[in-house]
């Protein structure tokens, strides 16, 4: 049974999303823990009601990135977990941190990578006028937002749509896309090589929302 780590910094829809599909789809694995970088997350709630174990490790307990990172990872080690998923988790994290989990550690934004990386996303995309946007799961490297790509769903820019409206519209696929690509990854299905992420069975690595939903 492989074991799951997920880092929130706020309500946690996705690290929800992915502890009910590990349920309901009879994952080879479990979310074994969730830790945050803020006491008042309100996914730690949502884990803690599941019965899942949670911490708090502050960053700003921490003079530095290097400290806080060193203490992020002591409490992720303790769960000795195959795969560490960034579920909107707020931090930017030191190389170090990247190589001590390098291709075992998932993240997945509000973008369809390499576009827009950082903060902003649909704004960002609205204000380039995108006529689509989407959500990037990838392998988390040293470099912001950026990594070896697993999955990408494809979601429509509507007209009339202002900032929050495209963000729930992104996030409804993003709880489809990042269960499925972490289900992969726990069944062994994926392969990394060369900076590129394949499916071992060939399937599909990209949708559109309505694909998905």
């Amino acid at each position: 049974m492989k074991r799951i780590v997920v880092l929130i910094s706020g309500q946690g829809s996705n690290m929800d999303a992915v502890v009910r599909a590990s349920e309901a789809e009879d994952w080879p694995a479990r979310v074994v823990a969730v830790i945050s970088n803020r006491a008042d997350a309100r996914g730690l709630a949502l884990a803690q009601a599941r019965g899942i174990a949670t911490a708090v490790v502050d960053h700003k307990a921490h003079a530095d990135r290097e400290s806080f990172d060193a203490a992020l990872a002591q409490a992720i080690d303790a769960h000795a977990p195959d795969l560490v998923v960034l579920a909107g988790f707020m931090r930017i994290l030191t190389p170090g941190f990247v190589r001590r989990y390098e291709g075992r550690m998932m993240n997945i934004h509000p973008s369809l990578l390499p576009s827009f990386t950082g903060l902003h996303t649909h704004r960002r995309a609205l204000e380039a006028g995108c006529k689509l946007a989407g959500a990037t799961v990838h392998f988390v490297s040293a470099e912001l937002d950026h990594g070896p790509i697993v999955a990408q769903a494809v979601v429509p820019v509507l007209a009339g749509d202002d900032e929050g409206a495209l963000a729930r519209r992104v996030l409804v696929a993003e709880h489809v896309l990042y269960p499925r690509a972490v289900g992969w990854f726990v069944r062994d299905r994926l392969r990394l090589a060369d900076g590129r992420v394949s499916h071992c069975d060939n399937a599909p690595q990209y949708w559109l929302a309505s694909d998905l939903i």
